[in-house]
């Protein structure tokens, strides 16, 4: 999936997706902080992060040799502790970002978990997400498990479900525009698909000209990479930090 490392352009309200970091760099961050507490708000905010986390948390367990259901068990267990410390400046440890934060953080879970040896079942048995529901969705094996180790699971995951986030919200764009039709052609194109239709295809089927093709293909990346600059944002604690968190996650996904 590709995304490229030049400067956002701007959206529709004149403002740059780099300046809009600025609103949007604490929502994550507000996440942590309210799911910290003990209230239903905490709750909502914890199963917030989970449901948005958990496939590469749940993909570094299973890479370390874990089976599916004691996996299922650790990552419901990550999740339940991982606020329990309330210690905030942790996260400044980890450079403000949120993929830092949870990578450190599970390691740190399942060392602790190994020396006691022992079934986890936190929060008084409590489930906090939906696990079996989100593996029925969610393809596990887009990599060869023997060739990848835990830690670029993790990373690669983690860039997977940040690209697909925007290019969810991108995918409600069109749909709700009537375009949808439209956009399962041109995504092909960002993804590098094999059976992808050339421009002239997409030309023929819908009666445009390939130059106007071309327009429409350039206006959904330009989008989509300020989409996914948007669902970085929150990650990060300094706003200057969304570009260099970007070309991480770039960079994690090349073979």
């Amino acid at each position: 999936m590709r995304v490229d490392d030049d400067e956002a352009s701007p959206n529709g309200n004149g403002l740059s997706v780099r300046n809009g970091a600025v609103a949007f760099a604490t929502t994550h961050w507000s996440m942590v902080l309210t799911a910290q507490g003990e209230s239903p708000a905490a709750d909502k905010a914890l199963e917030k992060l989970c449901r948005i986390y958990w496939w590469p948390v749940y993909s570094f367990i299973r890479r370390q040799g874990t089976g599916p259901e004691e996996a299922e068990d650790l990552t419901q267990g990550f999740f339940a502790v991982l606020l329990e410390r309330r210690d905030l400046q942790a996260v400044r440890r980890e450079n403000g970002r949120l993929r830092s934060f949870f990578f450190a953080s599970l390691k740190h879970f399942l060392a602790k978990e190994r020396r006691r040896a022992t079934a986890v079942k936190r929060g008084d048995g409590r489930r906090i997400i939906p696990l079996d529901e989100l593996l029925a969705r969610k393809r596990t094996d887009l990599e060869p498990a023997d060739t990848l180790s835990a830690d670029r699971i993790f990373e690669r995951r983690w860039a997977l479900t940040v690209l697909g986030r925007g290019l969810a919200r991108l995918e409600d764009e069109y749909r709700t525009a009537g375009s949808a039709r439209l956009f399962e052609r041109l995504k092909k194109f960002l993804t590098d698909e094999p059976d992808r239709p050339s421009q002239g295809d997409i030309a023929h089927e819908f009666g445009m000209t390939e130059n106007a093709v071309n327009q429409a293909y350039y206006r959904l990346r330009q989008r989509y990479r300020e989409l996914v600059r948007d669902e970085i944002a929150p990650t990060v604690i300094a706003p200057g930090d969304t570009e260099d968190e970007l070309r991480h996650l770039v960079a994690a996904l090349r073979p």
